[in-house]
């Protein structure tokens, strides 16, 4: 693995990538049509409608998370929120949600004529990938758990490879100097998993995504490949600092990483960002690309509080992919 300024210089027009929308934040707890602690981290996927649906995670003022959906013609103005939580949890069929559900990333699976919901499901046992199916986001068809703990930060791909799903996840090791990797599984069923190995791994030292790294939305289909936003969780001595990150996958095999960036795309700096909840962090679960105009609209928690939204042409990212390094293989594996 190369160091800082090494294989690659520096793009300093990096920072140019991505926008803030003006109107952020776009959605907060003080226009929630019910009470709530904070609303942040959306799922997000485009409806056969053309709407854009986000299911934003809301924390409660006991501190129990859950899900509702918010829907808007244009994905940016507009946003009705359904009046009451649309994905609660269920701890008595359900006991890994005792302490609520977390985080949705969403995938249309090709094939099967619905959504894929992955979310953290959290209870005693810590935080797990589980799954729920969903045609209309009005009612659902729970899995339960698909991977042991500690794991999340999860999302299918959209179709297949050799009849197989494959989803992306990052377990935690259980030894304190071991690293948090992204790894990647398949399954014919979506509920057995194996071929377990390393995709993506926690760079050392100083970097922005040492220690530990994470996915953010679902993986995008582009021309090139599969597009991976990425989180980076960076221990500071003022607290943990959440950045962006971008790689790109094979579009036929997805445990072939093509390109990483070496800097971070996305830095908490608007004040929402900043201060919050949780200060300095922005965390991305959701995306939508509109091929028709090549805009990517990447909606994120701010501070664990509020949700923002970010766009970029597609074009313009993967020309900035195109002059970062090709990966070291990772160590590890399966």
């Amino acid at each position: 693995m190369s160091s800082p300024g090494e294989g690659s210089q520096l793009n300093h027009h990096v920072l140019d990538l991505f926008r803030r929308h003006p109107g952020n934040p776009l959605l907060t707890a003080a226009t929630w049509p019910y009470a709530a602690n904070t609303v942040f981290n959306p799922g997000a996927t485009r409806l056969p409608s053309g709407e854009t649906l986000l299911l934003v995670r809301v924390e409660d003022r006991r501190g129990i998370s859950h899900l509702t959906a918010a829907r808007s013609r244009d994905g940016v103005h507009d946003w009705q929120v359904d009046p009451q939580p649309t994905f609660a949890p269920w701890p008595e069929r359900y006991p890994e949600e005792l302490w609520g559900v977390e985080d949705a990333r969403i995938v249309r699976l090709d094939g099967l004529g619905c959504f894929a919901m992955t979310y953290t499901a959290y209870s005693r046992a810590g935080p797990l990938v589980a799954l729920a199916m969903t045609e209309d986001f009005k009612t659902f068809e729970r899995h339960g758990a698909i991977m042991p703990p500690e794991d999340k930060d999860a999302a299918f791909f959209p179709r297949q490879f050799g009849g197989r799903w494959a989803l992306i996840h990052r377990p935690v090791p259980r030894q304190a100097e071991a690293k948090a990797n992204m790894w990647l599984s398949f399954s014919k069923d979506l509920r057995h998993w194996g071929d377990h190995t390393v995709l993506l791994e926690a760079r050392d030292g100083a970097w922005w995504d040492a220690g530990k790294i994470g996915l953010s939305p679902q993986p995008i289909a582009t021309d090139e490949g599969w597009l991976i936003v990425y989180h980076g969780a960076r221990q500071t001595p003022a607290g943990t600092l959440y950045r962006v990150g971008l790689a790109l996958l094979d579009l036929d095999d997805p445990r072939r990483v093509l390109r990483r960036g070496d800097e971070w795309v996305v830095n908490p700096q608007a004040p929402y960002e900043v201060a919050g909840e949780i200060p300095n962090v922005v965390f991305p679960c959701g995306a939508v690309l509109d091929p028709a105009s090549g805009e990517f609209r990447l909606y994120y928690g701010a501070a664990d509080t509020c949700v923002g939204l970010m766009t970029a042409q597609i074009g313009d990212i993967l020309d900035w992919l195109r002059t970062q390094p090709a990966p070291a293989a990772p160590v590890g594996g399966a």
